[in-house]
């Protein structure tokens, strides 16, 4: 958090307006998906459920701060200019965003499990990718995306589990 800290007030405005921007896109991929799935608490407590599945209010706080670590995570890469990789991590971020974005309409809005779980499933890797992308640029960067990879690899079992009983 002291490299967040240092980068911003290093470099005055612009940073900041860069860092804004990137939580805007972040959340404004959020907001899609909520748009998208109006009604994903009551779609999900309908489904045959495993065990193990978490109760649907734990979904919004835990992709609130997962969301921010995304934008931070790939503004910390942005701030990097001169990194020979920083390109390609970036492109890499736009891609897993999207599918992030993709997946709750089909999931929530279309019910189609099967194809939000080759989609979740394309997620994992993409997310896998920009980890090690964003390790050649910033460390920390890198780190600030383990919680999000270690969710949808959950995420993905639980559509996986979804999908096998309601299929």
């Amino acid at each position: 958090m002291s490299e967040v800290v240092n980068r911003v007030t290093a470099h005055g405005g612009r940073a900041w307006a860069a860092l804004i921007g990137f939580l805007l896109a972040v959340y404004a991929v959020a907001a899609v998906g909520a748009l998208a799935s109006a009604d994903a608490a009551s779609v999900y407590t309908s489904l045959d459920l495993p065990a193990w599945a978490p109760p649907a209010w734990l979904f919004g706080p835990v992709w609130t701060v997962l969301y921010a670590t995304i934008g931070v995570a790939a503004w910390l890469v942005w701030r990097r200019q001169v990194a020979p990789n920083r390109k390609p991590a970036m492109a890499w971020w736009v891609v897993q965003l999207a599918l992030n974005l993709g997946w709750t309409p089909l999931f929530f809005g279309l019910g189609a499990y099967g194809a939000a779980l080759i989609e979740i499933l394309l997620l994992v890797v993409a997310t896998g990718v920009t980890i090690l992308l964003f390790s050649r640029v910033s460390k920390a960067a890198a780190l600030l995306l383990v919680p999000y990879l270690g969710w949808v690899c959950f995420a993905t079992a639980l559509n996986a589990a979804i999908w096998a009983a309601n299929g």
